[in-house]
């Protein structure tokens, strides 16, 4: 029989963990970030099993929001189906899937949705031993954007304590911005750099902390200081302040 992660105690999935083999699959989906625009009605996307073990996929769609502070919020949605949405795959195999817009798409404002795909590991699991299953998950954006829905981003910043900068930017636009890069300059020389990935949804902030690099004392940055925030587009937004 198969052991569902979920309902055991971690002591207990430890100790199986050590003496079961864990059951796993192992798939990718392309493309990453699904974008569509008002006239399209259903995109394609790929499913690819890149391990030796059959895998069954299960696809849950929701609305994606944010809340003023940028906290995400997903809400289950009628508004996209996946066709099929159970994908079994047998080793190495790859399918090709419909992402399928059912809701009207707005004329201004841009809709944003997750996709997850998500492994049912008992649906192929084998039924003659004990086995540890580790349910794999992929959650994928889906925006679907009119021509004129655009990010509005504004950015500030703060000290804060453990020799930290609290840069906060805040989308006033109507479609989503990711921010991939803030560097922190002062006289040209670099301050403090920030490397990842993290969306702003239409009328939400996000906080990003930034650890001041500077030599002597460790201490946040004062004085006259720019913000160089780059963009998952490629764009690039500079804003000069004065920190106190």
């Amino acid at each position: 029989m198969t052991w569902a992660c979920r309902s055991i105690p971690l002591w207990i999935l430890l100790a199986l963990a050590a003496m079961q083999p864990a059951a796993a699959g192992v798939f990718s989906v392309t493309p990453v970030r699904i974008y569509m625009t008002p006239r399209d009605r259903a995109v394609a996307v790929t499913i690819t099993n890149q391990g030796d073990s059959p895998v069954v996929l299960q696809a849950e769609l929701n609305l994606w929001t944010q809340k003023a502070d940028g906290t995400d919020e997903l809400t289950p949605t009628d508004d996209l189906i996946l066709a099929p949405p159970i994908v079994k795959l047998g080793p190495k195999a790859r399918q090709v899937v419909r992402l399928a817009r059912l809701k009207p798409a707005d004329a201004i404002h841009q809709l944003t949705y997750r996709m997850i795909l998500r492994e049912i590991p008992e649906a192929v699991a084998p039924k003659d031993k004990v086995q540890v299953s580790i349910a794999l998950a992929l959650s994928l954006p889906v925006f679907i954007t009119p021509p004129p829905a655009k990010p509005q981003i504004a950015c500030g910043a703060k000290p804060a304590e453990n020799s930290e900068l609290e840069v906060s930017c805040a989308n006033s636009g109507s479609a989503y911005a990711q921010v991939r890069e803030i560097q922190v300059k002062q006289g040209g020389r670099l301050l403090g750099r920030f490397e990842g990935g993290v969306y702003i949804l239409p009328a939400a902030r996000k906080v990003i902390p930034i650890k001041a690099d500077r030599p002597g004392p460790a201490k946040a940055p004062y004085g006259a200081v720019q913000l160089v925030v780059g963009f998952d587009d490629g764009r690039t937004q500079t804003f000069d302040l004065k920190l106190e």
